[in-house]
């Protein structure tokens, strides 16, 4: 089922969606109401101006290049997550970069406590949003307490004039522990595919893309038993078979980075979308370049230390054919 397109050049017909975690993408201004204390001028991290420019350019850059080499389109969606508030992402898209491509975004406040969200970029001339809402995961906490984490994003529009629905994730980190946290993402992939699941009793045959860091691989339990069955696709698995990976903990590498299908996108009728292929853009302007952690993504901090890089993950991104 993974295919690639047969030219090495450009396509006319490809598309582009990616899905990209911007590692806290905060504004510079300090909200009483989270947890962005470090992420201020009088902070741990000395964060003001210069150095949050210098983070939302680049990745302005990184972003409009996703797909670059099969498409002549910058990315028709994207999906993003760690980003602050709507201030940023518009700071993002009005980038030198991304300004003149003319995006939108689809960006609600999440109950989180440290304030990061989940987002969707979209290209205006090539997705028209419908609709959007946001759908609470409620986990608990090792004290039984609940756990505030990120809401899911369900975006609908149409696509080429293809209509879809994108779902938009950032599941609990492994922060405490895989085993203390594991149970946490198996509700939040029960809890994707009943959304899923709900959608598709309401419109049968629904063409569904599932993206987020899932802080899990695609062979995890999470994603493969309890997401990913026989009416999805995750060509993720194939790219971790083969030793790709978006982040590297301790000497090894994962793919949380993900972006999944609903099998329909491998139909070809008349002006439908075709899934065609999908990769880890870990091009060597993204990597750290010496030292212990050469060859991982170049990151803004390592701990309270400023490198400015751009992300501590690589984004992701799939190739769709026009028919």
């Amino acid at each position: 089922m993974f295919s690639y397109f047969k030219s090495k050049g450009k396509n006319n017909h490809a598309y582009t969606v990616a899905f990209y975690n911007l590692e806290n993408l905060f504004d510079t201004k300090n909200d009483p109401t989270i947890l962005d204390d470090d992420f201020t001028p009088k902070g741990k991290k000395n964060w003001n101006h210069k150095r949050y420019n210098n983070k939302v350019k680049k990745l302005g850059r990184v972003i409009s290049q996703l797909g670059s080499e099969k498409s002549f389109h910058s990315p028709a969606i994207v999906g993003v997550v760690e980003v602050e508030n709507k201030t940023v992402l518009e700071d993002l898209v009005q980038t030198n970069a991304l300004r003149s491509h003319n995006y939108g975004f689809v960006h609600y406040d999440s109950p989180d406590e440290r304030g990061i969200d989940v987002a969707l970029l979209y290209k205006k001339e090539l997705f028209e949003l419908m609709s959007s809402e946001i759908f609470p995961l409620y986990v608990n906490g090792s004290n039984g307490e609940r756990d505030y984490t990120r809401d899911i994003l369900l975006v609908k529009g149409n696509l080429n004039g293809e209509f879809i629905h994108i779902l938009v994730n950032h599941w609990p980190s492994r922060r405490s522990g895989f085993d203390e946290t594991e149970e946490k993402r198996i509700k939040a992939a029960q809890f994707v595919y009943e959304i899923a699941e709900n959608i598709t009793t309401e419109t049968p045959n629904s063409k569904i893309i599932i993206m987020g860091d899932f802080n899990d691989d695609p062979t995890s339990t999470s994603v493969k038993d309890h997401l990913v069955n026989d009416t999805f696709y995750n060509p993720m698995e194939r790219l971790i078979n083969t030793g790709n990976g978006t982040l590297n903990y301790r000497g090894t590498w994962h793919l949380f980075d993900q972006i999944i299908f609903s099998k329909n996108f491998f139909n070809l009728e008349k002006d439908t979308h075709t899934f065609k292929y999908a990769e880890v853009f870990d091009k060597h302007f993204l990597k750290a370049w010496k030292g212990k952690h050469k060859g991982n993504p170049f990151r803004t901090y390592a701990g309270k230390w400023y490198l400015g890089g751009f992300s501590d993950h690589f984004p992701v991104h799939v190739y769709l054919k026009k028919n």
